[in-house]
């Protein structure tokens, strides 16, 4: 399940909807998106209160993917695409994961170990990716779990827990009673530590080769 490979489809989307953002500034997007990261952050660690806050948590997270969509296509449009632009977007995501995934780890719906494991391996994945373009091997967004792929899969888990909290359904592994959004969290442990390896040994191999052709 990698979105990344379907950009160029995604475009026959986004850019119809791009038009009426055409008098922000890509740095405005920006930053909307992560004012709506935290927010969604806060709402899904504020769940515990009431299960309500999970589909407004749903809401600010669908922004959050719709705005950090908005502002690299705007800039290209505009012809205003920088790296100074690209390095905002990037360290600005790096804290939006932060805030969106701790505000599950600590919440009532996920255990906090398994929280901070899959916070990491979000974190390494995307670390890996830009540590993979500093090498000379190119941004690298391949693997088993890209940006895209968990802010979908944070959506359709928030709506999944939420109606869940609804009806009273409570998923049992193995005896375990757990959630949702917990699910979720050990896939991204399990599956955003595998997709940082993924990169790591792409961006390995491209050093290798680049150092047999040097000898």
């Amino acid at each position: 399940m990698v979105l990344n490979k379907y950009r160029k489809q995604a475009d026959r989307v986004l850019i119809p909807l791009s038009k009426p953002f055409l008098y922000f500034h890509p740095d405005t997007l920006t930053w909307f998106a992560f004012i709506s990261s935290m927010v969604a952050g806060f709402l899904f660690f504020m769940a515990g209160v009431s299960h309500n806050y999970l589909f407004l948590a749903f809401l600010f997270v669908l922004l959050n993917a719709f705005f950090d969509a908005m502002d690299g296509k705007i800039a290209k449009l505009k012809g205003i695409a920088s790296a100074r632009g690209d390095f905002l977007d990037h360290v600005l995501d790096r804290y939006a994961d932060m805030f969106m995934l701790g505000g599950i780890a600590f919440s009532v719906y996920c255990n906090l170990g398994i929280g901070v494991i899959a916070m990491m391996g979000v974190i390494f994945a995307s670390y890996m990716g830009t540590q993979a373009h500093a090498v000379g091997a190119g941004r690298d967004y391949g693997g088993i779990l890209g940006r895209a792929d968990r802010l979908v899969l944070l959506m359709l888990f928030s709506l999944i827990q939420y109606f869940s909290e609804i009806y009273g359904f409570v998923p049992v592994i193995a005896g375990y009673e757990t959630t949702f959004l917990e699910l979720m969290m050990i896939w991204f442990a399990v599956a955003g530590h595998f997709t940082a390896l993924q990169r790591a040994h792409r961006a390995w191999r491209y050093l290798s080769d680049k150092e047999k052709r040097n000898e």
